[in-house]
C-alpha cells in the first residue's frame, strides 16, 4: 500500500509563495502520474495541478496557471507544487494523489478525483490578507 505524506504547508501573506511537498514510500511512484487538489471550508475538493510519471508533461487549473508550478524528483519519491503570488481564496487543505497509470492523459483528464488511486492526508496552507 503506497503512503503519501504532504508537508509544507502553513501561514502566509497574501502575494507570498509556499513549496509543497508529496513524499511516497515504496518505489513504484516514479512510474505514477501524481495531481494535487484542495479543499477549502465548506467547498467541494478542486483540481490544481497534475504532472506525468516522467514530468514530461504537466496540466493546471486556469486559476493558478502561470502562479504554480509543478515538479518531481524521482530519485526522491517526491513531487512538488511551488505556489507563488497565493491569494486568500485560496486558502484550503491541499492533498496530493498518485495515480498508478503513467504517461499522457490522453483517455482521461487528471482533474477528476477518481482517476487517481492513492490520498495523502493533506497540508494545511492559509493565506492572510
Amino acid at each position: 500500500q503506497m503512503q503519501l505524506v504532504e508537508s509544507g504547508g502553513g501561514l502566509v501573506q497574501a502575494g507570498g509563495s509556499l513549496r509543497l511537498s508529496c513524499a511516497a514510500s515504496g518505489r513504484t511512484f516514479r512510474s505514477y502520474n501524481v495531481g494535487w487538489f484542495r479543499q477549502a471550508l465548506g467547498n467541494e475538493r478542486e483540481f490544481v495541478a497534475a504532472i506525468t510519471w516522467n514530468g514530461g508533461s504537466t496540466y493546471y487549473s486556469d486559476s493558478v496557471k502561470g502562479r504554480f508550478t509543478i515538479s518531481r524528483d524521482n530519485a526522491k519519491n517526491t513531487v512538488y507544487l511551488q505556489m507563488n503570488s497565493l491569494k486568500p481564496e485560496e486558502t484550503a487543505v491541499y492533498s496530493c494523489a498518485a495515480d498508478r497509470r503513467s504517461g499522457i492523459w490522453d483517455r482521461y483528464s487528471p482533474t477528476k478525483e477518481s482517476e487517481y488511486d492513492y490520498w495523502g492526508q493533506g497540508t494545511q496552507v492559509t493565506v492572510s490578507s
